[in-house]
């Protein structure tokens, strides 16, 4: 059972690792738009971890497109944490 707990440990260490490496470092001179935004949304729960963790990694593209990165940024977010439609389209009882 120990063992277990040790291998699952080092394998979510491992996963938040290979996630936040994605993360934005640095301002550079790519411009990054809609896609890049959906990429950076789907793994802002990880690099949230890894910022409140004390890793210096930023949240967001610096140098983005604007508009387009940002409705892809909140597209991923939403799109991760399902979308908060589940509630509504289940089966009620009365």
């Amino acid at each position: 059972m120990k063992t277990n707990k040790i291998i699952f440990g080092s394998a979510l260490l491992l996963v938040l690792f290979l996630v936040t490496s994605c993360a934005p470092v640095g301002v550079t001179e790519q411009q990054y738009g809609f896609l890049y935004g959906i990429v950076q949304g789907f793994i802002f729960p990880f690099v949230l971890i890894a910022k409140l963790l004390g890793e210096h990694v930023g949240l967001y593209a610096e140098n983005n497109t604007g508009m387009s990165y940002w409705l892809g940024y909140i597209l991923g977010i939403v799109i991760l944490f399902g979308g908060g439609g589940g509630g509504y389209a289940r089966r009620r009882r009365y």
